[in-house]
């Protein structure tokens, strides 16, 4: 086949080959050679293989920025016949067939999960390296992380190039974040492949062909992890054991945040804080932006605008407020300037090949430009911060990172350290971002005596959520940049990527009234919430647009205040299995096509619980889809069946929300800070019957990495619907729970007694219960009907939260 492709294209003549040998590297490692590559087969557990695969006169060290872990101590199989090598762990077989050499994997029953295109499979155009791979019938394919477009990437392509993309269309491609790493799903099965090539890449998911698709690299060697198991989720747990979950935020990080492009002088921050806390409307953080900076030199202060930086974040801290600043790669080339004296005279900033220090125009002008790939740069970029730190900041902003400078196109042949590897541009701009943010993260680790960072991003690669939060840069305010908002929010979680967001309210032009309610009630329910907007643009902040809507934006961000322990429970959840906190319908409901349909697949969980329907400003009406399963309206505790399409009214003051029934959702009540204020000291419990389900609930200290030495509270929390009993296990850890009672509400029940404590009967109460209350009437003349907000009767009942275990029965 492939001497006869030789034959008719004097282009193509670079593919793999027919098999000459192969041989055992060591326990988890072989070695096949064809007639032109090396290819080594790795297992790394029973769910991964790695593919890499090199020309003969190539060599690659295997160096990754994004793999953290190395392969398990693995039982396998090997067996060989004339035309094919199988390789067989307890969950897949790899079967190699040797002339020319082709790669399918199967699951251990024999079933087809993904295979090389017969022709092509492994090949080169000159430095260009593709892996062809079989289009399956009906094959979907999703994730690939902050790319725009359809949850099912079928018949589309894609670039990884991380890049700077002022108000990007809603089908841009590229914009800022690379996370090569996508899932296929077909014939019931799902299947993750992660191309670790760090050079311009392009996936193709049967592009203007219906053939193949394809993954490929400009250049640099083939080298791919394909990972297989029953679910999409285990799927999304194995890459993330493989390239690292995010550490446990600080609890103040997950709160409201506010920005503008920029607060300056320092009277306007001061005002923004009051008016916040003299409106009760909740939030921990506010950003500054460049114009804090003198000359907007990085680790500087502006000596007019804050002259007293450390007085002002204590009067900011004393009212429940976090500052997050600025922090961009561009050091200004100016002699007498510490950052770049020092910089220079210790050899840490880019260069080009003949040893000239690169420079390139950003916001203070000609910058030169750190080199984060060489450890003693990042190194001394952490020190650098201690300017920053020694003000009372625990939250930094890398922006500008792509890197991006005025023009957009730095030069391929600058150079960069790559670890002692060398790489020019071309093979270390997508991990430039990530490891500025890397930098930023240990140097605010290492000066913030014990406080947990937090480090927001814009640019990164594979593993960028071992380091920082990412943010989906320079939207747009209009409702269509909210939806896409909405997916790639929901890619990114595929990608192991489980704090991001969107700037709410949109970042380029002016948002309407309505649309920013709608956003506020959206970002919500959002992994990372904050509000940002532009320079010369209208103020942004929820009282800047009327009485009605800052109603409505009080209303939802007292609702993620008060969903706080639910909320704080699942980041540390995907700290441990690195499930997204903002869920795509595919991974638990992946082969039901009705969730990649239309409106259906902007529909996502925040957390295992509550699933958002997300809907345009404008519309009077939801197409929403249910799911298999029993759900109830969130405001109303109306019981819907799954498999279910609606058609839901809509309202500017009420988000169409549903709860999977089963679940339970742990509340408190309402703070202005989640830094400064304590809630009170009863939880709220709400258990929504119909089908079983369970929730692991914690808590710690919130800021410091004690809980790492045990001082944590967790307990797991379980509901029979069989044995209409309610199980709260006895907790484990040795931290002291800030909550002394749990009222405990039951959805879906309507009795007045019945319920009982260990086998003693419990008093049951009822209350008219409101998760959000009723905006106020502005207009006296017309007066809308209010929207159904209140659930009648709600039973419940008061139990001490004690650390032993607790069994209730409510049947």
């Amino acid at each position: 086949m492939e001497s006869s492709i030789k034959k008719r294209s004097g282009t193509f003549n670079n593919a793999i080959g027919n098999y000459r040998s192969h041989s055992k590297i060591d326990a988890n490692q072989y070695m096949i050679e064809t007639e032109n590559a090396k290819v080594y087969i790795t297992v790394f557990s029973d769910n991964i293989i790695r593919v890499r695969a090199e020309r003969s006169e190539e060599s690659f060290s295997g160096f990754s920025y994004a793999r953290i872990e190395d392969p398990k101590q693995v039982q396998f199989d090997v067996t060989e016949s004339d035309s094919e090598i199988h390789i067989s762990t307890s969950i897949i077989t790899l079967k190699i067939k040797k002339n020319p050499l082709r790669l399918s994997f199967y699951t251990k029953e024999g079933q087809l999960i993904n295979e090389d295109d017969a022709s092509f499979g492994i090949s080169w155009l000159g430095n260009e390296v593709s892996n062809y791979k079989k289009l399956q019938p009906d094959e979907r394919f999703i994730g690939l992380g902050e790319k725009t477009g359809d949850l099912d990437r079928r018949g589309q392509a894609y670039v990884n190039w991380n890049t700077d993309n002022f108000a990007y269309a809603v089908d841009a491609d590229p914009i800022y974040l690379s996370t090569p790493f996508y899932m296929g799903v077909h014939s019931g099965l799902a299947y993750g492949i992660f191309f670790d090539n760090s050079h311009k890449t392009t996936f193709s998911f049967g592009c203007s062909n219906d053939r193949f698709s394809y993954f490929q690299a400009e250049d640099g060697c083939m080298d791919y992890y394909f990972i297989y198991d029953d679910r999409v989720a285990d799927i999304i747990s194995h890459y993330t054991w493989l390239t690292g979950r995010m550490p446990l935020p600080a609890k103040w990080s997950l709160g409201f945040q506010q920005c503008r492009y920029s607060y300056y002088p320092y009277p306007e921050v001061l005002n923004a804080a009051r008016t916040f806390r003299e409106k009760h409307i909740p939030a921990d953080v506010l950003y500054l932006d460049i114009h804090y900076m003198d000359a907007y030199k990085v680790f500087t202060w502006h000596p007019e605008r804050f002259p007293d930086p450390a007085g002002l974040l204590k009067e900011l801290k004393e009212m429940g407020f976090n500052v997050v600043v600025i922090l961009d790669p561009g050091v200004k080339k100016e002699n007498g300037y510490h950052a770049y004296d020092d910089g220079r005279e210790k050899d840490l900033f880019v260069k080009y090949p003949d040893g000239v220090e690169y420079n390139g125009q950003v916001w203070p002008g000609w910058s030169a430009f750190p080199d984060f790939t060489k450890e003693e740069a990042r190194k001394w970029w952490g020190e650098q911060m201690k300017v920053i730190t020694e003000t009372g900041v625990e939250g930094f902003w890398n922006d500008m990172n792509e890197p991006a400078a005025w023009g957009q196109h730095m030069p391929d042949l600058i150079e960069f350290h790559y670890e002692g590897e060398g790489g020019t541009h071309k093979k270390s701009r997508n991990v430039y971002g990530m490891q500025m943010a890397r930098s930023t993260y240990e140097g605010g680790k290492n000066l913030l005596n014990g406080k947990r960072p937090f480090v927001l991003t814009r640019a990164g690669y594979c593993g960028i959520q071992r380091y920082a939060a990412v943010w989906t840069g320079d939207n747009v305010s209009t409702d269509e940049h909210m939806m896409a908002g909405i997916r790639l929010i929901n890619s990114m979680g595929l990608t192991g990527v489980s704090n991001a967001g969107y700037d709410v309210g949109g970042f380029a032009g002016e948002a309407s009234p309505m649309l920013f309610a709608r956003w506020v009630a959206l970002g919500a329910f959002s992994p990372f919430f904050r509000s940002h907007s532009m320079v010369n643009s209208r103020d942004s902040e929820p009282w800047s647009f009327g009485e009605e809507v800052e109603d409505i934006s009080r209303n939802y961000i007292r609702l993620r205040y008060r969903l706080m322990p639910y909320i704080y429970s699942i980041f540390f959840e995907s700290t441990q299995n690195g499930q997204p906190v903002a869920r795509s319908l595919a991974i638990d409901y992946t082969h039901d096509g009705k969730i990649y349909e239309g409106d259906y697949q902007n529909q996502y969980f925040f957390g295992p619980a509550i699933m958002v329907a997300p809907i345009e400003s404008y519309k009077e009406y939801a197409r929403v889809y249910l799911p298999e399963g029993k759900w109830y309206d969130f405001f109303t505790d109306r019981m819907y069946e799954g498999k279910n399409e609606l058609v839901h009214p809509v309202n500017k003051e009420l988000l169409p929300l549903f709860v999977l029934a089963g679940s339970i959702v742990p509340m408190q009540s309402v703070v202005d800070s989640l830094m400064k204020e304590k809630p009170e000291d009863t939880m709220e419990l709400h258990v929504y019957t119909g089908a079983d389900g369970s929730f692991e609930y914690y808590e710690d200290d919130g800021e410091s990495y004690a809980y790492q030495q045990g001082s944590f509270y967790r307990r797991m929390i379980s509901y029979s619907e069989q044995n209409k009993q309610l199980k709260i296990q006895a907790k484990s850890g040795a931290y002291a729970s800030h909550f002394k009672k749990a009222r405990i509400y039951f959805h879906g029940i309507a009795q007045k007694n019945g319920i009982s404590l260990n086998g003693n009967a419990l008093n049951v109460s009822h209350e008219n219960y409101r998760f959000i209350e009723p905006i106020s009437d502005f207009d006296p003349y017309h007066v809308p009907p209010k929207p159904p907000t209140e659930l009648s009767n709600l039973p419940y009942v008061e139990v001490d939260w004690n650390d032993s275990e607790i069994l209730i029965n409510v049947g």
